[in-house]
């Protein structure tokens, strides 16, 4: 069995800290409420780790900001574990000073190479007393004692929104700390939709697998739409809490149709579709992870009707062309760019 992550760990070394009922935000590895005598609050904004913490019996399980689980002054000691994205940090820092009773213990945990050192900038100038207490595991631990709890925590005071323009084609874009590509259209993501456009899909119903804020579901409908054509409705599916909020808001303003649902990959998807289209991510962390994407590739087939295109967009570098021809036919490059590859493969 794998060891958990180094921060997990690190806070297990400094357990005796805590007291109370704990909550712990931003699990990463359910293992960890098993090393617990006494069940509190586990949050995380991953689709699958919430499912695992679902099956530990006596804790109360938390997807994502938005989850009615989270409670004003509900734990005696809230344990902050650094986001990826050092601006999801300040949400997560208010989000735990909201759940905390008055009095509470604060901690955050992180690892220095995610950038711990810069995280307690942040935490500082909300708790000017939090100290560092113990250094493990390449991590930081820093604690602060009698935390004064917030009054109220409202996540549409964090939602943002941008214009996205591509090809004469705009759309409004919800935007929350953590979700990929902020504020912006990333180059992977416009070449996908070039591709849209100079070789439509030929569809009556779309999945967007890792869907983020709901940018190319939208895009497409809403394309659509200006140019005459009947709206394909886009599915979407995401591993992220914040990136399905931001995909129903965005869905929602631009009066685009699908559903959007959290999934692991595609484990927790029934049905299939005619076309499936995806910008994958290839992070886990800080470190490049392509298993994710190796892992739909191999059962994107069933999830596509007889006959069904994948249309995928990569980093020239990332190695998915010999998986798809592994697991599926008519493999082919549609467009390059200076970095990224569009492909599209059908169903055997």
């Amino acid at each position: 069995m794998s060891a958990l992550p180094n921060s997990h760990e690190a806070l297990l070394r400094n357990q005796h800290r805590l007291t109370g009922r704990v909550g712990l935000l931003g699990v990463r590895d359910a293992r960890l409420l098993s090393h617990f005598e006494t069940p509190g609050l586990a949050f995380t904004d991953h689709a699958g780790v919430y499912e695992s913490m679902t099956s530990v019996d006596g804790w109360l399980a938390a997807f994502g900001y938005d989850d009615g689980a989270l409670k004003a002054g509900s734990v005696d000691s809230v344990v902050v574990f650094l986001p990826k994205a050092r601006a999801e940090l300040d949400l997560r820092l208010t989000l735990a000073l909201w759940l905390a009773a008055p009095g509470a213990v604060l901690m955050l945990i992180g690892e220095k190479k995610e950038g711990i050192a810069g995280a307690v900038k942040q935490l500082r100038a909300l708790l000017p007393s939090a100290a560092k207490v113990d250094s493990a595991r390449h991590c930081q631990v820093w604690c602060a004692d009698d935390v004064s709890p917030s009054a109220s925590f409202n996540l549409s005071d964090w939602l943002s929104w941008s214009r996205v323009s591509h090809r004469d084609t705009s759309v409004d874009v919800a935007g929350l700390p953590g979700v990929f590509s902020l504020g912006r259209l990333d180059e992977g993501t416009s070449l996908l939709l070039d591709s849209l456009v100079e070789l439509p899909l030929n569809a009556d119903r779309i999945l967007d697998f890792a869907c983020g804020a709901g940018v190319i579901g939208s895009w497409l409908q809403v394309r659509q739409r200006d140019t005459g054509q009947a709206m394909t409705p886009v599915d979407g599916v995401d591993v992220q809490s914040q990136a399905l909020i931001c995909a129903r808001e965005t869905y929602r303003r631009n009066g685009c149709e699908g559903s959007v649902e959290p999934s692991d990959g595609l484990t927790g998807i029934q049905g299939s579709w005619s076309a499936i289209v995806t910008n994958p991510p290839f992070h886990t962390g800080v470190k490049t992870d392509t298993s994710m994407t190796e892992r739909f590739l191999e059962s994107v087939s069933s999830h596509l009707k007889p006959g069904g295109e994948l249309r995928l967009v990569a980093n020239h570098f990332l190695p998915y062309e010999e998986p798809m021809k592994r697991y599926l036919k008519g493999v082919e490059r549609v467009l390059e760019s200076g970095r990224f590859t569009v492909y599209r493969a059908f169903r055997r």
